[in-house]
């Protein structure tokens, strides 16, 4: 199910997104008592977003509202995608686009937490990385890409040969300390990332292909699964039973949600 502002969405009020693809979004977990981790952050991406986007306002208690209204009645828990766009966004006229209206569409969560996922590293940056824009070209090509390889997903190397992100996850690394480190690189920065630097000790390091590889264990954080272990970057596995990464997957937990 899908709606536009409240209501029902048509294919007609869709092209615009699909053929001229400008705008951006977040994708928020409602969990079986109804609550989302980190929603208070999904709406400051949002109004943040919006204006980088659209150079216009957006209202986060409408936002708020229309998120109840959709999820009332589904069967949880669901993950929301939650679009904003100008629907009359004309490919020749993009300047004109600047009325934010709401996309939001639902589907099932997937349980948590997740089986652990083998990595394909791909040379790829994001564009615009600090806004969660609908524009996954090049994220989704180097996914297919680690897929038609054999791997599940892609992890990101920018040109100076660090380690970044995917086109849905932040990836994390555990020191032989016990460390939590991240990596120092132009990655969108995620809810359930920066909820987990609030929560745990941690540190933030440029990290070379062959640094992140030497790590003991290694993970994946987004809002639908919380923490996914790494068992595999490229050819070097990891420890997918880390005890930090139990720790991680306990205090994400532990956070508690907030009710739209």
């Amino acid at each position: 199910m899908a709606t536009l502002d409240g209501e029902p969405v048509s294919a007609d009020d869709l092209l615009p997104l699909a053929l001229t693809n400008l705008g951006h979004f977040t994708t928020v977990r409602v969990e079986a008592d109804g609550t989302v981790r980190g929603l208070s952050r999904h709406l400051d991406r949002l109004v943040r977003d919006c204006g980088a986007v659209l150079g216009a306002g957006l209202d986060p208690g409408r936002v708020r509202d229309l998120l109840r209204q959709h999820v009332h009645g589904q069967a949880l828990p669901c993950v929301v995608r939650v679009t904003v766009y100008d629907p009359r966004a004309d490919l020749g006229h993009l300047a004109r686009a600047g009325e934010p209206h709401v996309l939001l569409s639902v589907r099932a969560a997937a349980p948590v937490p997740p089986r652990p996922l083998r990595a394909m590293t791909v040379a790829y940056e994001r564009d615009v990385p600090q806004v969660k824009h609908v524009g996954l070209f090049g994220a989704l090509h180097a996914r297919r890409t680690a897929q038609l390889a054999g791997y599940g997903d892609a992890l990101f190397v920018d040109r100076d040969g660090r380690v970044s992100e995917d086109s849905t996850w932040n990836v994390g690394f555990v020191d032989r300390d016990g460390t939590v480190v991240w990596p120092r690189a132009e990655v969108l920065p995620g809810v359930t990332m920066a909820l987990l630097k609030q929560h745990t000790e941690h540190r933030v390091a440029p990290l070379t292909l062959a640094r992140a590889k030497g790590m003991p264990a290694a993970f994946a954080t987004n809002t639908a699964f919380g923490v996914r272990p790494l068992a595999a970057i490229d050819e070097t596995g990891f420890a997918s039973d880390h005890p930090a990464l139990d720790r991680l997957r306990e205090t994400y937990a532990s956070i508690p949600g907030e009710t739209p």
